[in-house]
C-alpha cells in the first residue's frame, strides 16, 4: 500500500494541524524552526499547540545561514527530548530535512509545516545533508502530514516563491530524462506518475498569473504542484521522476559553492536556470536528422575509463571515489555493449525526438522564470560562467542515471551553453 500523507493547504491549516495532533497517539511535540520561520509561523504554531494543552518543546535554530549539517543536526537533536514525540518542521527545505532525518534516526514521526512554497521535497523520503563538507542524500522518512497555511505562503519572500516555480518548471526536463532512460537504458518508468507530475507542471503554467499576483489561489496552485511532485517521487520510490540533468547541474554548482566556502543559492533558482540549459540540449535533439545521428554514432568511440576517472577526480575532489563507484555501469561498459547502445539509439531516434518534443522551448522557460523573478542567466544566479560549462560536462557523473547529458557524452556531442 502506498505511503499515505495527509495534505492540508488552506486558510485554516494551523487550526486543522492542532486537531490532527490531538488525535495522534504521541503525547509530545517538538517544533523545529529558525529565527525567520519562527517569526513567520513557528510562534503561531507553538501557541496554537500550547493553547490545546499539547506538550511542546520549541527549538529555534540560530545562525546567519541554517545548513542541514552535523552542527545543526546535533543542535536540534540535543535540544529534543528522549521520549516518543512528533517533530513539527516549520520552514522550507533545510528545516524539513533536519526534522525528517532526526525523526528517522530516533524512530519518531514528523509533520511538515511549510513557511514558503519553495521546494518539492516536503514529502521526500530522503534528506540531503552536508556531512564533512560534502552534500549527499541520506535515508530519512516522509512526513505523516503537511499543513500549509495560505496566509503564510502569500507572505513569504518573493525569491522563495520564485524558487518554487523554478523547481516545478524543472520537471519539463526531468520527465524527459526519465523517459529517455526508460527508452535507451531500460530504467523503470511509471506512466501514471509521469502524468500526475506533468499535470502539476501544467497547472502552474496555467495559474502563473495568479502566482505572480501572489493570490491565495496562486499560492495554493504552486504548493499543490510541489507536493504532487514530491508524492510522485514517494510513490515511484526515488527522485528520478522529478530530478534529472537539471538537478545534476544544480547539485554540481552546490558542491562547488560548498568547496569554495561561498553562500548557498536557493535550490529552485539553480534548478530553474539549469532547466533553460537542458532544454537547449533537447532543442538540439529535435533538429538532428537521423542521417546526422548515424554519422555521429559511427564516429563516436567508447571513452577510456581512465579518461573519465580523471575528469571525475578533477571535478569532485573528496567525493571522487563515491562518484566513480556511482558511475560503474558506464565505466565498465564493454565495446560490445557500447555498439549495442549506439545501435539502439539510432533505431530509436524518432522516439528520442518525440521525447524531446515534450520539453518546453528555452525561450518559453525563460519567459516563465522572468515573470516570477527567478534568475535566467549565470550573472543573476551568482555563479561564474566556467561553472555553467563544467556542470554540463561533468554534472551527469553525480548519478548513475541516463539523461540527455549522458546521451551527449555517449554520442560524443558537446553540450551547448
Amino acid at each position: 500500500m502506498p505511503y499515505q500523507v495527509h495534505i492540508d493547504i488552506s486558510t485554516n491549516a494551523i487550526q486543522n494541524l492542532v486537531q490532527y495532533c490531538k488525535n495522534l497517539t504521541e503525547e509530545q511535540f517538538t517544533i523545529i524552526s529558525d529565527t525567520n520561520t519562527y517569526a513567520a509561523l513557528g510562534e503561531r504554531v507553538r501557541n496554537a499547540l500550547i493553547a490545546a494543552d499539547l506538550p511542546v518543546t520549541n527549538i529555534v535554530l540560530e545562525g546567519e545561514e541554517i545548513v542541514s549539517d552535523e552542527v545543526y543536526l546535533t543542535r536540534a537533536l540535543v535540544q529534543s527530548s528522549a521520549t516518543d514525540q512528533v517533530f513539527v518542521a516549520v520552514g522550507s527545505g533545510t528545516l524539513t530535512d533536519i526534522a525528517r532525518y532526526i525523526s528517522y534516526r530516533t524512530r519518531n514521526r514528523f509533520i511538515a509545516v511549510p513557511s514558503a512554497p519553495s521546494v518539492d521535497g516536503f514529502v521526500s523520503p530522503g534528506a540531503p545533508l552536508v556531512v564533512g563538507g560534502i552534500k549527499e542524500t541520506y535515508p530519512a522518512r516522509p512526513p505523516i502530514a503537511v499543513f500549509a497555511d495560505l496566509a503564510t505562503l502569500t507572505a513569504a519572500p518573493t525569491e522563495l516563491k520564485a524558487a518554487g516555480v523554478g523547481d516545478i518548471i524543472g520537471k519539463t526536463t526531468s520527465l524527459a530524462d526519465w523517459k529517455l532512460a526508460h527508452l535507451l537504458w531500460d530504467t523503470p518508468h511509471d506512466a501514471a506518475v509521469e502524468q500526475r507530475i506533468r499535470q502539476a507542471v501544467q497547472n502552474c503554467i496555467d495559474g502563473l498569473d495568479e502566482i505572480v499576483a501572489n493570490s491565495e489561489t496562486g499560492m495554493a496552485c504552486l504548493m499543490e504542484a510541489l507536493i504532487e511532485s514530491g508524492l510522485g517521487m514517494l510513490e515511484f520510490g526515488n527522485s528520478q521522476p522529478a530530478s534529472g540533468s537539471e538537478h545534476h547541474c544544480s547539485h554540481f554548482w552546490e558542491l562547488q559553492l560548498l568547496k569554495a566556502h561561498k553562500p548557498a543559492i536557493l535550490h529552485g533558482a539553480k534548478v530553474g536556470f539549469a532547466t533553460i540549459l537542458i532544454s537547449k540540449q533537447y532543442e538540439r535533439l529535435r533538429h538532428l536528422a537521423r542521417t546526422e545521428v548515424s554519422d555521429m554514432l559511427e564516429a563516436a568511440n567508447l571513452r577510456e575509463a581512465g579518461e573519465t576517472v580523471n575528469e571525475i577526480r578533477q571535478s569532485y575532489d573528496q567525493i571522487a571515489d563515491d562518484v566513480i563507484r556511482i558511475q560503474a555501469p558506464f565505466l565498465e561498459m564493454t565495446d560490445n555493449a557500447y555498439r549495442q547502445l549506439k545501435t539502439r539509439i539510432l533505431e530509436s531516434w524518432s522516439a528520442v525526438q518525440e521525447i524531446a518534443d515534450t520539453v518546453l522551448a528555452p525561450a518559453e522557460i525563460t519567459e516563465i522564470l522572468m515573470k516570477v523573478g527567478s534568475p535566467v542567466n549565470e550573472e543573476q544566479l551568482g555563479i561564474e560562467q566556467v561553472l555553467v560549462k563544467q556542470a554540463l560536462l561533468y554534472g551527469h557523473y553525480l548519478r548513475d542515471r541516463f539523461t540527455v547529458l549522458k546521451l551527449f557524452n555517449i554520442m560524443g556531442i558537446e553540450a551547448m551553453v
